[in-house]
């Protein structure tokens, strides 16, 4: 399965952020021990939501989108 999720940062809540990856438990993992460059000074972060997908297209797509103005007003809409 493809993932793509949704995290937030606990202590600075107003940080989000939207990745893909195909193991969600250690990508979280990873986002919490500061292996990330873009997500290291946020950390700790909770998993707010996640889709699955058996498509990697589709969850590539799915992720692109949420990252553009339109995908992320419907994420802030819908999804947060």
């Amino acid at each position: 399965m493809f993932y793509v999720y949704l995290i937030q940062s606990e202590d600075f809540p107003q940080h989000r952020h939207v990745g893909f990856t195909t193991d969600l438990k250690q990508r979280i993992k990873t986002h919490n021990a500061g292996g990330s460059v873009h997500t290291a000074k946020y950390k700790p972060w909770r998993l707010v939501g996640y889709h699955a997908f058996s498509d990697k297209r589709k969850a590539q797509e799915f992720e692109w989108y949420l990252k553009t103005g339109s995908g992320n007003a419907f994420a802030n809409k819908c999804l947060w």
